[in-house]
């Protein structure tokens, strides 16, 4: 990708670090909470096992028809755990919005739509879940006025993209600019930032460490192929990512009411 532009398929990102008040109401067991809502550890094993599962299949059926067996490498996703709580968080965050602002989101995107370029069978739940971000995401971009091109944001998706390992690394801001052109899909970018950074702070969101950074989903066109990436949105310094630990449990002199220097 050296002198081929990026043009944004679907550009969804939160390009800032999100500063919130912390909650003070992490479990090691959840995930993320969004409002009222709470995403478990759990929830997110559940959509990533299926993921794995289904890919595996059909890795093996493919396998099989040409008269070859798989490797174990060849039969494990590029999913991580990390995709899954990014999409459950955005999609959470994203119908917020939708509904604030009085929108419409048309079924556009499919499961089977998204498959072969996400490399992974249209049953599993990670893909249909990505056919309904990518509705929301739309919808968004198309409402949302775009947002000044600065440099920050112009590095921002280009760092982001650099760490899929799908663009030329060690680029200058001017030669970034120059190889995404009029950098429409950042000015997209960083008003959809703009927008669930002010949702998060909203809804109090409040991330699982283990699970930062938090980023948006998006994915821009390479050519004939799609390169998918996450823009981080929350960061592990963020003070929404403490995880509160059990108190210490009680000596009994202090069961007792005695109190130690």
């Amino acid at each position: 990708m050296r002198a081929r532009r990026i043009i944004a398929a679907a550009s969804v990102a939160a390009l800032g670090v999100v500063s919130l008040t912390a909650c003070g109401r992490m479990s090691p067991d959840v995930a993320a909470y969004v409002g009222d809502r709470t995403y478990s550890v759990d929830r997110v094993d559940e959509v990533y096992d299926d993921a794995q599962t289904r890919f595996a299949e059909a890795v093996r059926q493919q396998a099989a028809e040409a008269g070859a067996t798989p490797t174990a490498d060849q039969l494990r996703s590029t999913v991580t755990r990390q995709d899954v709580v990014n999409l459950l968080v955005s999609i959470d965050l994203g119908k917020r919005i939708v509904a604030e602002r009085g929108l419409s989101v048309a079924d556009q995107y499919t499961a089977e739509q998204l498959a072969q370029e996400l490399r992974m069978p249209p049953q599993a739940e990670y893909a249909k879940l990505w056919g309904e971000w990518v509705d929301i995401s739309m919808t968004l971009n198309q409402q949302l006025p775009p947002a000044e091109l600065s440099d920050e944001s112009v590095m921002a998706v280009y760092h982001a993209i650099e760490r899929t390992g799908g663009i030329q690394p060690g680029l200058t801001v001017a030669q970034v600019r120059q190889l995404f052109g009029d950098g429409g899909f950042v000015r997209s970018a960083a008003a959809l930032s703009a927008a669930m950074e002010e949702q998060a702070d909203k809804v109090h969101l409040s991330v699982n460490p283990r699970f930062t950074p938090l980023g948006v989903p998006s994915y821009v066109n390479k050519g004939q192929e799609l390169i998918f990436y996450a823009l981080p949105y929350v960061e592990a310094t963020s003070p929404v990512t403490d995880v509160s630990t059990p108190e210490p449990a009680a000596t009994p002199a202090e069961q007792n009411g005695a109190v130690t220097p």
